[in-house]
């Protein structure tokens, strides 16, 4: 069995992981940011509670109309008042809430979620409307089958209002990432006073702290393989190589190489101080 966090520590050492166009937005640096779109069951539990929402509107205005005009009343003013209440429910109250809460509605903030358009910009005032205008139509009339079905036949969940207005749902409740400082393991530290890992390339270093950084989530067996194999590629760049596991040089290396460049750019730092001292006019 494969394990994609071992694909991803691999990185480029043996193929090149493209990131799906679906899950990039562009930025205005032509930089490619992953993002995650919520998925469609959170997604259908989400919309369950803005419809629950919308439909204690509704209910409520019933219960007060009853309650303040009993049975009796103008039949013609009751189904105006009646639309106006559905109206109020399914359309102008989720249409506020998306465009003042910037996408955040009472069901997107239980499951984590924002609505942002396609690009990843903020959503307005008219995607919300677009929405909650079609989410009449598929969510209520159709008793959500065609958002649910719309959803399930998207990359990013999205349901007919998300098509029609240009909008995804975004994941924005993530887990804390955790800071992993490496140290130098016990016994390499009489090799890092004579060794040297200068040369090796960012792109190979960035590689190795990914690896390590996903070390612990890895099968056994695919850590040792990995680490093999960055050793492989990292030891013409490791001078001397020593006599120790894998994963402990790969780490050895790592606290040696940040060592070196935290000191050279304190060195930066006291020469740039001390050019500022010096008087260089004319």
């Amino acid at each position: 069995m494969s394990d994609p966090l071992a694909a991803n520590a691999l990185g480029g050492a043996h193929s090149t992981v493209a990131l799906d166009g679906d899950d990039e937005v562009l930025s205005g640096e032509a930089v490619a940011i992953e993002v995650q779109p919520v998925g469609l069951f959170f997604r259908t539990l989400g919309a369950l509670l803005d419809a629950i929402l919308s439909w204690a509107i509704f209910l409520g205005y019933l219960a007060v109309r009853y309650w303040m005009l009993g049975a009796v009343g103008d039949p013609a003013l009751d189904r105006i008042l009646a639309v106006l209440a559905l109206v109020t429910a399914f359309v102008i109250v989720p249409c506020t809430i998306e465009t003042l809460t910037h996408g955040r509605s009472l069901g997107k903030l239980a499951v984590g979620g924002r609505i942002v358009r396609v690009d990843g910009g903020a959503a307005g005032f008219r995607h919300a409307l677009i929405r909650a205008l079609i989410g009449v139509l598929e969510t209520y009339l159709t008793f959500g089958a065609v958002a649910f079905l719309t959803g399930a036949f998207t990359a990013r969940s999205q349901r007919l209002g998300d098509l029609v207005a240009g909008t995804y749902c975004q994941k924005v409740r993530t887990p804390p990432l955790s800071v992993r400082v490496p140290v130098m393991p016990p016994g390499l530290e009489s090799w890092a006073a004579i060794a040297d890992v200068a040369r090796m390339p960012d792109r190979l270093a960035r590689r190795i702290s990914q690896f390590l950084d996903s070390a612990p989530r890895l099968l056994p067996g695919a850590r040792a393989r990995i680490a093999e194999d960055l050793l492989a590629e990292a030891s013409a760049y490791i001078s001397p190589v020593p006599a120790a596991p894998a994963e402990a040089v790969l780490v050895a290396a790592t606290v040696l190489r940040r060592a070196r460049e935290r000191r050279a750019l304190a060195l930066a730092d006291e020469r740039v101080q001390r050019l500022g001292g010096v008087d260089v006019s004319l």
